[in-house]
């Protein structure tokens, strides 16, 4: 029985509903997207994308159970994500965006099988994966912030990895959209913020950024700075128009990145970070693990070829794990 609060029932849901599917002859896709600023404006990207190949796209806004929810509520595994999935398995929507770093793990959202009724045929152009500091002053960086210092932030990541190497700081739980939380900053609530860069720059709010953290400081969320277009299996007309913007090296690093998570146990609030680049068929994998409290720190930058890219996701997810065995060609802390 599919809940009658979600995004597409009316106010007196609860009779489940036959998906539909679009005549041959309706050539606009619907694409479904958060309503907040971000969403949209990732949502757009991809409209504009298939736009310009000649792809009718109309935006759909959906209200998801995190748009609920109150600005300060820590949120769970897959939040944003539930309500667009089932508007794609009920036939509201064509195609859905969303930023890879939020898909839960549970179910690998690259598995190409007959099995899944929901596919990632997608992920486009990657912008900047790193974490960067928004300072109140605009001037300081997390090796120059005060002694004490209060750091807004709900993520465990982030909380972990800048404990591990400032212990001295004061991290606030801060939650709420981008805009939300510079405004928190610019009250005096907080002293400085980690976020995405993505986020700030698809927002522009690029200028805010004081300094780019290195990722093997703070490895960053799988898949942040990445999107991921889902369509149905099904939808053989989505896929291919969708297909059509996939980048297979964003998907590549994308793909290793969430194997190391969920090799670990983890999910998309876990303290684990993990980014793979590529150039010119080289790889470099970093990935790290990290305690809440900053305590029990391990990293490892590992790499070789694209065609040893599983190998090289294995190494170091072994790392990750005691006892830690160090694989030829890495650098560990």
């Amino acid at each position: 029985m599919v809940p009658a609060t979600n995004g597409y029932e009316n106010a007196t849901g609860g009779r489940q509903r036959t998906p539909r599917q679009r005549t041959p002859r309706q050539r606009t896709l619907r694409l479904g997207t958060r309503g907040s600023r971000l969403a949209v404006a990732q949502a757009q990207l991809v409209a504009d994308t298939l736009r310009a190949r000649g792809v009718a796209v109309e935006l759909v806004h959906v209200v998801t159970e995190g748009d609920r929810r109150r600005a300060e509520t820590t949120f769970g595994e897959g939040i944003f994500v539930a309500a667009l999935e089932r508007g794609l398995r009920y036939g509201e929507l064509d195609l859905a965006v969303h930023s890879a770093k939020d898909m839960p793990i549970e179910v690998p959202i690259d598995d190409p099988s007959e099995t899944a009724d929901l596919v990632v045929a997608a992920y486009p152009e990657r912008v900047d994966p790193r974490d960067v500091l928004v300072t109140a002053n605009g001037r300081a960086g997390l090796a120059t912030l005060p002694r004490g210092a209060r750091v807004g932030t709900d993520s465990p990541r982030r909380t972990g990895f800048v404990l591990a190497v400032r212990p001295d700081l004061q991290v606030v739980p801060l939650t709420g959209n981008v805009d939300t939380r510079l405004r928190r900053l610019d009250d005096g609530i907080v002293d400085a913020l980690v976020l995405a860069a993505a986020g700030l720059e698809r927002l522009g709010y690029g200028h805010r950024i004081d300094e780019w953290l290195d990722p093997s400081v703070v490895p960053p969320a799988p898949g942040q700075g990445a999107l991921a277009v889902q369509v149905r299996a099904s939808d053989r007309r989505a896929g291919e128009a969708v297909g059509a913007i996939d980048d297979p090296l964003v998907r590549l690093a994308v793909t290793l990145e969430r194997a190391i998570l969920r090799s670990l146990g983890g999910g998309c609030r876990a303290p684990i970070g993990a980014l793979a680049a590529t150039s010119d068929g080289s790889l470099e994998l970093t990935a790290g693990s990290v305690a809440p409290d900053g305590t029990g720190r391990r990293t490892i930058t590992i790499s070789g070829t694209t065609a040893d890219a599983t190998t090289l996701a294995a190494s170091a997810s072994a790392w990750l794990r005691p006892p830690n065995p160090v694989p030829a060609g890495t650098v560990a802390v």
